[in-house]
């Protein structure tokens, strides 16, 4: 029932992104003149470089996981974490509704540590990132507001923010006090009355995930690991930028700052954190135009004239990252740390172990 939850989410959201996002008439005519005005001589640099940082981005998303396993008295070797986050990585672009997720967690659970804490540390992660973001869109917006910004601006910014700031304070609480945050959480839920035997066995499993927040004491790993983020985060964002850059070379109306590529990269982040749609096709897409039209007037507008450059940088831009994660997993597999048998072993035991 859950699976089919998930599915009905995940499909609904690639129906409804395609659909804000599939191109017109005039948009793919649009796109045949720009592809004839490309000059790669001048475009080339530009997705070196974009590329580049794409190589930063990967490395500092990876390897800083360690610094949230090692309070956990674990400590991968730099190949092996590469490798097993690059299929992880995969998984969560693959699979919908945000169930790549689990692969992680269940990958590492050969290196000592139960796939419920290490899907603990996965959730720090996801809130610390969360934070980071919406820190770089609030501050983007905040900047922006006036009479004339879009109307769902400011309401979004601090909606985000203030989610996961709460995210934090609940994992905090929850780290002081896991027994009574559980069970404060379990009776709101009532499921201790409507099922008592599945609620003993959440008890246990959520205590145990909340193990992979011991981070939260450890001010060293902490800071190291926040460090790690905020380089790889604007390394993402410059990456952004250099292609925008690229595109600029293309159409001399197409002018991205890099504040607004931090935010359109922050926009196209938080919009991924809903229920993705397989391989995150369209709502990548029409999430990255949301953010392009804080900064490029009419780049979401289907009827504007820059519509098409900023429809062809959003599609580049995905498809350069769908490339890079899909090849870097799939090199993951064919390394020595990793197996298919270990990918498809990880994703069955995922959710048991998250339950």
């Amino acid at each position: 029932m859950k699976l089919a939850i998930n599915l009905a989410l995940s499909l609904g959201m690639l129906a409804l992104c395609v659909w804000l996002v599939w191109p017109n008439a005039q948009t793919v005519d649009q796109l045949k003149h720009a592809w004839h005005a490309l000059r790669w001589d001048a475009f080339a640099p530009y997705l070196g470089a974009y590329l580049g940082l794409f190589v930063i981005v990967h490395l500092c998303r990876s390897l800083r996981w360690n610094n949230l396993l090692a309070p956990l008295g674990v400590k991968v070797p730099p190949g092996p974490l590469v490798a097993i986050s690059s299929v992880g990585f995969m998984a969560i672009l693959a699979l919908p509704a945000r169930l790549g997720e689990f692969v992680r967690p269940g990958l590492i659970r050969q290196r000592g540590v139960s796939a419920s804490a290490a899907l603990g540390t996965v959730a720090v992660e996801r809130i610390v990132d969360g934070l980071i973001i919406s820190l770089f869109v609030f501050g983007a917006c905040f900047a922006l507001r006036g009479p004339e910004s879009p109307g769902w601006m400011m309401p979004t910014a601090y909606t985000f923010l203030g989610v996961f700031a709460v995210a934090l304070v609940f994992l905090v609480l929850a780290m002081r006090r896991p027994a009574a945050t559980v069970g404060f959480c379990l009776r709101m839920s009532m499921l201790p009355r409507l099922a008592p035997r599945l609620a003993v066995k959440l008890e246990e499993k959520l205590i145990e995930l909340i193990r992979g927040f011991d981070v939260l004491k450890d001010v060293t790993n902490l800071g190291t690991f926040v460090v790690w983020s905020l380089v790889y985060w604007l390394a993402n964002g410059l990456g952004v930028w250099a292609l925008a850059k690229g595109f600029h070379t293309i159409d001399p109306a197409f002018q991205l700052s890099i504040t607004g590529a931090l935010a359109t990269m922050g926009v196209a982040a938080i919009g991924i954190t809903l229920p993705n749609a397989p391989g995150n096709f369209g709502q990548f897409q029409w999430f990255t135009l949301l953010g392009l039209s804080l900064y490029i007037h009419g780049a979401a507008d289907k009827h504007a004239a820059i519509y098409a450059t900023a429809f062809a940088f959003a599609n580049v831009h995905y498809v350069l990252q769908l490339l890079w994660y899909v090849i870097m997993g799939i090199l993951g597999l064919a390394t020595p740390w990793v197996s298919f048998h270990d990918l498809v072993a990880a994703r069955k035991s995922g959710p048991d172990a998250a339950a």
